[in-house]
């Protein structure tokens, strides 16, 4: 008898509950057909994309963590053949040791250049460069060469010789680079330099983009996510490999949950520092700091779950209310203290890497949140990143704390991201109807 009245007491809950959630949802997708900014960020999106792939009108680069994020946007304007074309360009100038480059450069337009340009015999039309500081630059590519399978269905890509070996070989030669050169054995994580969450700019230096002697290796989240992505990518790509991936991308997975996730707090701490130790002072407590876009690609690779996904929402909302800053694309909070990075565009604090609003990576949380069923939250916190294309009349590269556009105006990993998320509302509002 008491199972009867059990069932009745959940039927009447799901029959009062199921109702509401559709009306919730409907009124949900008619804010979405009607916003006022989509369209025009949409269209926008696709004008600045239609003037090339450099990173924005301040570069002359095409970067692969930055193509990682547009080439969805790309494929709306560009032929496959372009698409595919600039990742032939990353795989003919991958380095002997197979690691890959940041970015690329017409030779003609070199210049009088900060970076220490490599050049490869298998493209002589561009120099290269790589931020060595960090390590997202193999895991993009990986990450770069799936999403344009999915877009174009052409996995020719994957059997295409570039000298002596085919793209797909590559793809796994860069893995293999990453285990070889850049994996701790202790927490059997991979490393980095010291740099501001998802950052390459280290604190040692004026310029701050090369691993050197005075370089403080630590281990990061956002290095870590980027490598569990790629490996899903990478193993899905070419299954032959899972026999060999699958156990390192469950072990570094795990890994992460044990030695950055702090279960008490629930964030992920900054760094694990290794034999040098940290480069900032002793009584500075560095685990205060929230790190906000390499959270955003923790959920990416799957590290968190639905209940710590809506914490970690609430978290960043909680703090960027602290910061009195403009959205969740704020890169961490509180930011190091002035005085702690040599370079002068990390010094003030708030400011570029160092506490800088990046809808680069706001726009990368909004789309794990629709991804995820947080529709509404996602709805909600990318209204202030669209608003400000239409204020700022472009895509900036980053924002100030009271939301002044800083950087280039046509930051295309910007309008990539915005893209892609707005794209996903409008297919969850038509699936409404």
């Amino acid at each position: 008898m008491k199972n009867y009245y059990l069932l009745i007491v959940l039927f009447l809950a799901f029959a009062c509950t199921t109702p509401l959630k559709k009306d919730n949802n409907k009124q949900l997708a008619d804010s979405i057909a009607n916003n006022q900014y989509f369209p025009l960020v949409k269209s926008k999106a696709l004008e600045i994309m239609k003037t090339g792939f450099n990173a924005g009108d301040g570069y002359r680069e095409v970067w692969i963590r930055d193509y990682n994020t547009f080439i969805e946007l790309a494929s709306k304007v560009f032929p496959k053949e372009e698409l595919k074309e600039n990742l032939l360009v990353f795989c003919r100038m991958q380095g002997d040791d197979g690691n890959i480059i940041d970015g690329f450069t017409p030779i003609d337009k070199v210049g009088k250049e900060a970076y220490d340009f490599a050049y490869s015999k298998l493209e002589p039309r561009y120099a290269a460069h790589k931020n060595s500081v960090e390590t997202d630059q193999e895991s993009s590519l990986i990450q770069a060469v799936y999403k344009y399978i999915k877009l174009t269905g052409d996995t020719t890509i994957l059997n295409e010789k570039v000298g002596d070996k085919t793209v797909a070989e590559r793809l796994e030669w860069a893995m293999d680079f990453l285990i070889k050169n850049r994996f701790n054995q202790k927490y059997g994580l991979i490393i980095g330099a010291t740099t501001a969450d998802w950052g390459d700019v280290q604190p040692e230096h004026g310029w701050g983009v090369d691993l050197d002697n005075n370089t403080h290796p630590a281990i990061d989240i956002y290095d870590n996510a980027m490598f569990v992505i790629a490996l899903n990518n990478l193993t899905e790509m070419l299954p032959a490999t899972k026999a060999k991936w699958n156990p390192i991308k469950e072990s570094i997975a795990q890994n992460c949950r044990k030695y950055l996730w702090d279960s008490e707090k629930k964030k992920f701490i900054p760094h694990i520092y290794l034999e040098k130790g940290s480069p900032f002072p002793t009584d500075f407590n560095e685990n205060d700091i929230y790190y906000f876009g390499g959270t955003a690609i923790a959920i990416e690779a799957g590290l968190l779950s639905k209940e710590e996904i809506k914490i970690s929402l609430d978290e960043m909302v909680k703090r960027v209310k602290q910061a009195g800053a403009p959205s969740i694309g704020l890169t961490l909070y509180p930011p190091y203290p002035k005085g702690f990075f040599e370079n002068k565009i990390m010094n003030p604090e708030y400011s570029y890497q160092n506490g800088g609003d990046w809808t680069w990576f706001g726009g990368r949380m909004i789309q794990e949140l629709i991804k995820n069923g947080f529709v509404q939250e996602a709805y909600d916190q990318v209204q202030p990143m669209v608003k400000r294309v239409k204020d700022n009349n472009g895509f900036y590269e980053w924002y100030s704390v009271d939301n002044k556009p800083r950087g280039s105006g046509t930051f295309r990993g910007e309008a990539g991201v915005l893209y892609t998320a707005i794209e996903m509302l409008d297919q969850f509002a038509e699936k409404q109807k």
